[in-house]
């Protein structure tokens, strides 16, 4: 059998699947919910993610727990997914958790917060630390349970219209970019814009906006961001490892069978690795294409990745010193992230930056 299909084939999902099919085909409900995504079609990766998990549970059932989903602004905005599924206007949403920084920045943990962890770490600390825990106790409040669904990697610091050489080239710059990040820019003179995916290109394009964030290369491209601004910084600082979560409507979860239950489950861990997967194979091509189509490739100047660092825990104490909630899950995160970075700079790092040093 040829590896990478019967790899497929033997994927989380359908192994559940394989398990319980016979009782589920005879037995189970058949049960059909909706599912609220925070992202366009046109994105496959990201929004392919819930469409990804949508499928295992099919197959993993036989067809009697459908999961349909729907695009941003389908049944609601993309920043309303939140509050779809605390109100159960739909079952499920498929979303990150920064877009809700305004309702209360602790929402943040579960996806990304400036110079936080990478994919693998938070994968770490949600399986092995106390993320699961922390996230799920506060979810619980709005009668949410969050469920890891996807993750890019550490993403692009995002396109630029003209060059920013200086923490004094950020003064006045008006850049689409949300939450902690936000608000971290905002301490060195930025003016952050809240402005939804699909409005980005025609913002850059009219001037509206100085610079924009996005994802990375595959995403970036195929939104066309090339075309309407020249530079193009990295690392995103602000998302190292940013999570996507399938959140989950805690009451209609609890109705569902139990085998529904863990399937479900496992379809978003299957759906986890292969977004991360699929972004790593695809953003390698498409940043070569970028390039060799005129786009300019810039790191950020150590001087504006210090200033941003130093800004960044000054948001950090401010905000704990203000939010009991906020600084209970922030003093556990730092502290496990403190130790993973530890470990990774010993054998994942230097064999790493010996690698690439030979590229």
């Amino acid at each position: 059998m040829e590896r990478r299909s019967f790899l497929k084939k033997a994927g989380v999902g359908i192994a559940a699947g394989a398990v319980a099919m016979p009782a589920i085909a005879q037995n189970a409900p058949t049960i059909k919910w909706r599912l609220a995504s925070s992202f366009p079609k046109s994105l496959d990766t990201i929004y392919g993610g819930a469409e990804h998990m949508a499928k295992r549970v099919s197959e993993a059932t036989g067809g009697k727990f459908q999961i349909q989903v729907f695009a941003a602004g389908e049944i609601v905005p993309g920043p309303g997914v939140l509050d779809a599924v605390k109100d159960n206007t739909v079952e499920m949403g498929h979303t990150v958790s920064y877009y809700f920084y305004g309702k209360d920045p602790t929402y943040a943990f579960d996806c990304a917060i400036p110079f936080g962890m990478t994919n693998r770490q938070m994968d770490a600390w949600f399986r092995y630390g106390n993320g699961t825990k922390l996230m799920g106790e506060f979810f619980a409040k709005v009668n949410i349970i969050p469920i890891p669904c996807g993750n890019t990697g550490t993403q692009m610091g995002g396109w630029y219209r003209k060059e920013i050489k200086t923490v004094a080239d950020l003064k006045g710059l008006k850049i689409r970019i949300g939450g902690f990040a936000g608000a971290v820019l905002s301490k060195l003179g930025a003016v952050p814009q809240q402005i939804p995916g699909g409005d980005i290109y025609p913002a850059l394009e009219k001037g509206t906006i100085d610079a924009a964030e996005w994802v990375g290369p595959y995403d970036d491209q195929k939104l066309g961001f090339n075309k309407v601004a020249k530079y193009y910084y990295y690392p995103g600082w602000w998302e190292g490892g940013p999570q996507v979560s399938a959140y989950v409507n805690a009451k209609k979860f609890a109705e569902l069978p139990k085998e529904y239950q863990t399937i479900l489950q496992l379809a978003c861990a299957d759906a986890h690795v292969d977004m991360m997967s699929k972004y790593d194979a695809r953003n390698p091509t498409a940043l070569k294409q970028l390039v060799g189509s005129g786009t300019i490739l810039k790191q950020f100047p150590k001087e504006i990745m210090d200033a941003s660092y130093k800004a960044a825990m000054e948001v950090y104490a401010e905000t704990s010193a203000t939010n009991a909630e906020f600084k209970k899950v922030y003093d556990d995160y730092k502290k496990f992230m403190d130790d993973q970075n530890l470990w990774h700079r010993v054998a994942e790092g230097s064999y790493a930056n010996f690698m690439y040093s030979k590229r």
